[in-house]
């Protein structure tokens, strides 16, 4: 063989070596990248979710189950939690349901303790409780704010503070914290409910800064319209009917509101990745970059929005939306949110909405 053949194989010999050395590159690469893409495996830790025994919390269950965790599921209604621990349990999940009120320390405090005793540990927590109030301000009193920071501010708070002190002995955790477009941007006939939602923002966005030096990841999630069919359990004040027709189609259309399970899968992703933020709808997305570009030109179109809100009307009482039902939000428009409702345990067996106070259909 001649010198320039030996000379034509080495050169072959190094391109191919260089070849291969690229493509085990790429390989670990896209390895690395497909692990960021998809975050840490959720298989055998125990997640823990307020409000999960309807609405987006069982929707968010059903969708961590699939993922292999065990499960801790709670809320106020004992029945509800059952026939929610049932329909997990049918998918092989493994879940310990306990009955709490988010609002009392004590009881949180209990739940958490009970359930790390139970599994070992509370590796993800999820805040997901929440109540609405729909009503004009002149509608709105003191106690409907009070109640709205009690379920989604103190009921965020609560169960972080019991669950950081493990997490932080471990070195390592999840929060993820259910706020709203709400607590972005504030909407008109919806003034407690985002008034909550804005402390949980804020409370949300601190704690991820606060824990920045851990490995306590914190997710802040901000959905917009879903169709959850909790638009039933929600509390209306002042022209009620008028209110919840208004209320109710933006919870049901499709092109305004989400899927529930899309957006469940949406958030255990970031959830998995230890996402600083995701904000779910098209339509949120380009409120809160509006508002964020020009707060009070917003605020001012938000304005005129109010203007063909119904009028206050009967401000001493609220109704459940299951007792503000039309002839319109009874019709096919509404059919894909009363299917949620059926589907995501918002009614008792009997046809009735259960116990209000779990989030509702603007999350």
């Amino acid at each position: 063989m001649g010198w320039k053949a030996v000379l034509g194989l080495g050169a072959l010999g190094v391109a191919g070596s260089t070849i291969l050395a690229g493509a085990g590159l790429g390989f670990a690469g896209y390895g690395l990248y497909r692990r960021l893409r998809m975050g840490e495996s959720l298989h055998d830790k125990t997640v823990l979710i307020t409000g999960g025994s309807r609405g987006l919390g069982l929707v968010l269950a059903h969708e961590f189950a699939r993922q292999g965790v065990r499960l801790v599921i709670c809320a106020r209604d004992r029945a509800e939690l059952q026939r929610a621990e049932s329909s997990l349990v049918s998918q092989g999940a493994q879940v310990f349901a306990i009955t709490c009120d988010v609002t009392v320390q004590e009881e949180v405090q209990s739940m958490v303790a009970q359930a790390t005793a139970r599994f070992g540990s509370i590796d993800i927590l999820v805040n997901n409780a929440g109540v609405i109030t729909v009503g004009p301000l002149e509608s709105q009193t003191i106690t409907d704010f009070q109640e709205a920071m009690d379920v989604m501010f103190w009921g965020t708070v609560y169960p972080t503070l019991a669950v950081l002190p493990q997490m932080k002995r471990r070195g390592q955790g999840r929060i993820a914290n259910i706020t709203s477009i709400g607590g972005k941007v504030s909407i008109p006939h919806l003034l407690p409910y985002c008034s909550a939602k804005f402390a949980a923002v804020g409370f949300s966005e601190g704690l991820r800064a606060e824990l920045a030096k851990s490995a306590v990841k914190v997710t802040t999630v901000v959905p917009g319209l879903m169709r959850t069919g909790s638009h039933i359990n929600a509390y209306f004040k002042g022209n009620n009917q008028q209110e919840y027709t208004w209320f109710s189609m933006g919870a049901t259309l499709p092109l305004v509101s989400m899927d529930a399970r899309r957006a469940a899968r949406r958030i255990v992703a970031a959830v998995r990745r230890g996402q600083a933020e995701v904000i779910l709808t098209p339509q949120a997305k380009a409120l809160a970059l509006a508002h964020g570009v020009a707060p009070g030109l917003t605020a001012d179109l938000l304005g005129l929005v109010n203007r063909v809100l119904p009028e206050p009307g009967d401000a001493s009482t609220r109704h459940l939306g299951k007792n503000s039902e039309t002839a319109l939000t009874r019709s096919f428009l509404t059919k894909l949110g009363q299917d949620a409702a059926q589907e995501f345990n918002q009614q008792s067996p009997s046809g009735g909405a259960g116990d209000p106070g779990a989030a509702a259909a603007l999350a």
